[in-house]
C-alpha cells in the first residue's frame, strides 16, 4: 500500500516541479505558490518513504537506509531546483540562469525515477542489490558535476582533512571488491550505501582543502584533478561489481 502512496506523491511533485519551471517566466505570486505547493508534496513524501522504509523491518536496516537516502537526493534537487527557479526568474530565454535551471529540473527528473525505480526494487530481493548501486552510482556523477563546477566552497578545510577523508575510499573499496567476490545482495547494498558516503565526503573534503589560502593555484589545479580521477576510477569500481 505505501508503494501506492509513494508513486502517488512522486507523480504530483512532479507536477509541481513542471510548475516551478513555468513559474520562472510568470509572476512573483505563481513562483512562490509553486514553491510552497511543491515543499508540502516533499514533506509529504518524505513521510510516506519513510513508512515504507519502516515497513522492511529491522532486520533490513541497509535497505531502508537506500529508500532515505532516495529521498534525500530528492529533496536535495528539490532544493537546488527552487534556487535556479528564483535565480532565472524575469530573465530572458537566452539567460545563463535558464540553462541552470534546465539542468537543475533534469536532475529533479532523474531522481524522482530513481526513486521511484528503488521502491520497486525494495519488493523484489533479487534486484535490489542492482538497484542500490545504479542509484549510489547516480548520487556519485551528481557529486562530481558539483565539485568540478566553479563554485568555491563556503568553508576551506586543511589537506591533512582531505588525507583522512580518502581512508573511507579505501575502507569502501575493500568493500566492493568483498561484494563483487561473494555477490551477496545483503553485501552488495551495503557496498553502495558506504560507497556513496565515502566518495561524497572524499569530494567535500577534496575541494575545500584545494581552496585553502595557504594552496597555490597551481596545487589546487591537480588537486582537483586527481579528485575527478579518483571518482571515476571509483565508478568504473562499481561498474565491475554491477556486471558481476
Amino acid at each position: 500500500c505505501y508503494r501506492e502512496n509513494i508513486l502517488k506523491t512522486a507523480k504530483a511533485l512532479v507536477e509541481d516541479t513542471k510548475l516551478l519551471v513555468s513559474g520562472a517566466a510568470s509572476s512573483q505570486d505563481k513562483l512562490a505558490q509553486a514553491a510552497q505547493s511543491s515543499a508540502n508534496t516533499i514533506t509529504q513524501l518524505a513521510e510516506v518513504v519513510k513508512l515504507g522504509a519502516a515497513s522492511l523491518g529491522s532486520d533490513d536496516p541497509e535497505t531502508q537506509v537506500v529508500l532515505i537516502n532516495a529521498i534525500k537526493d530528492v529533496a536535495k534537487a528539490l532544493s537546488d531546483l527552487i534556487g535556479a527557479t528564483k535565480g532565472a526568474a524575469s530573465k530572458p530565454a537566452d539567460d545563463p540562469s535558464m540553462y541552470q535551471l534546465k539542468g537543475a529540473a533534469k536532475v529533479m527528473v532523474t531522481n524522482v525515477t530513481s526513486l521511484l525505480k528503488t521502491v520497486k526494487a525494495v519488493e523484489d530481493e533479487a534486484t535490489r542489490g542492482t538497484r542500490a548501486l545504479e542509484a549510489t552510482t547516480e548520487y556519485i556523477k551528481q557529486e562530481l558535476t558539483v565539485f568540478q563546477s566553479s563554485e568555491v566552497p563556503e568553508k576551506t578545510s586543511s589537506p591533512e582533512e582531505s588525507i583522512r577523508m580518502t581512508k573511507g575510499i579505501t575502507m569502501a573499496t575493500a568493500k566492493a571488491v568483498a561484494a563483487g567476490n561473494s555477490c551477496r545482495q545483503e553485501d552488495v547494498i551495503a557496498t553502495a550505501n558506504l560507497s556513496r558516503k565515502a566518495v561524497a565526503d572524499m569530494l567535500t573534503a577534496c575541494k575545500q582543502a584545494s581552496y585553502h589560502p595557504d594552496v597555490s593555484d597551481e596545487v589546487r589545479e591537480r588537486a582537483l584533478r586527481f579528485g575527478t580521477e579518483c571518482t571515476l576510477g571509483y565508478l568504473e569500481l562499481l561498474e565491475h561489481v554491477l556486471l558481476v
